[in-house]
This record gives structure tokens, sequence and C-alpha cells, in this order.
């Protein structure tokens, strides 16, 4: 075999080899709730992480450890997080969030009840500056995937986010950002209609 078609051969089994990197010792305590490739368990109240972005899985476990989040007492889930978080170390986290990140996203099972079209018009015109244009995320900037995660948990955070449980610590930037914007939808079903909208742009992507 030509040296050429040898060296090719051998970086595509890199590739793959990288892209089946091995669990990290760390995730053996998340995957109870999280599941065994971070597709997340509602019924846990545990939200999907795989394929979400390094950098905000990173920030989020940090904030977690330091109390920046989980540390109001409204915030009974959140709680428990900062105990899982509470002895990874530095090179822990970085090692979880880069492999998260390289999971795939879990698919969207069933489309959220809602009027996807009014969600889209509310959603382009409040949403997507940050979140991108159907909650894909924007990592530039700091912006998380958001339409493949339940309803129940965006609700969760969203409501979080408008009573100050979530987002009032002056360490967490991105979270005060999130406070302002929670109050610009002017009643509660909006927020199904944008669940319903991205959920269905989740699922549309996915089958493409």
């Amino acid at each position: 075999m030509p040296i050429r078609i040898l060296v090719v051969v051998a970086g595509l089994l890199l590739l793959a080899a990288g892209s089946h990197a091995a669990q990290p010792r760390a995730y053996a305590t998340c995957v109870a709730c999280h599941g065994a490739a971070g597709e997340g368990n509602p019924a846990l109240n545990a939200p999907a992480i795989a394929g979400q972005a390094a950098a905000y899985l990173e920030r989020q476990l940090r904030h977690f450890k330091s109390g920046v989040r989980g540390g109001d007492s409204a915030d009974t889930l959140g709680a428990q997080m900062r105990g899982m978080a509470a002895p990874l170390s530095d090179d822990d986290i970085v090692e979880l969030a880069g492999w998260l990140a390289g999971q795939a996203r879990p698919a969207v099972k069933a489309v959220h009840p809602g009027n996807a079209k009014n969600g889209n018009d509310y959603y382009h015109s409040k949403c997507d500056a940050c979140h991108g244009a159907w909650g894909e995320g924007n990592s530039r900037l700091g912006a998380p995937a958001i339409a493949w995660l339940d309803a129940a948990y965006i609700k969760r955070q969203f409501a979080h986010y408008r009573e100050g449980v979530r987002g009032s610590h002056p360490d967490d930037t991105f979270g005060r950002q999130m406070q302002l914007m929670a109050d610009v939808l002017p009643q509660d079903s909006i927020l199904d209609d944008i669940i319903a909208y991205m959920q269905a742009r989740a699922a549309s992507e996915a089958a493409q």
C-alpha cells in the first residue's frame, strides 16, 4: 500500500479514536442522574449536558463548586449539584467538559405542546441574538444550547432567573444578563410556545 494511503488511513483511525474517547473517571458520579453519555433524565430533574459547549460546562461546574450557582436556599437541586461538584479538581472539570462536549446531543423525543409559530416570533425578537437562530447556542457569546433541554428544566431555570434564585451572585456575569431577559415575556404561556418552536427545529435539524 502506498505510503500516502497509509498516512491517510492512520489519520482516520486517530480521528475515530478521538471521537470515542474513554469516559472520564470523574463522570462515574454523574451517570446516575445525567445518563451514561450526558443525555439527561427529566424524571430526575437532570438536564441533558451532552454536546454542550465545553467552555459553558466548565463555567457551570466551577460556579457550582464555588457556590456562585446553587447557593440560594430556594435552589435545592442546585445545592445537590454543589455537593457533586465540590470534590472535582480543575483537571477533572476540564476533562469532564471536554468529554461531554464531544458526545452527541440527545434526540428530541417529543415536541413540547405549544404554538410553535408564536414561539418562532417571540424567540426571534427576544432570544436569538444570544442563543442562536433556534436555540443551538452561541459559544462566542457564552450562550448555551437550549433547544435540546427538557421543558421542565428550561421553565425552572427561567423562573429562577426571574425570581433572583439564579444570576444574583456578583460573579455570575452571564446570569445577571439572563435575569434582565427573564422579564421580557408578557405571559408564562409564551415560554411554552418558545420551547415548542426550539424543540421542533431541533427535531427537524436532526432529521436532515
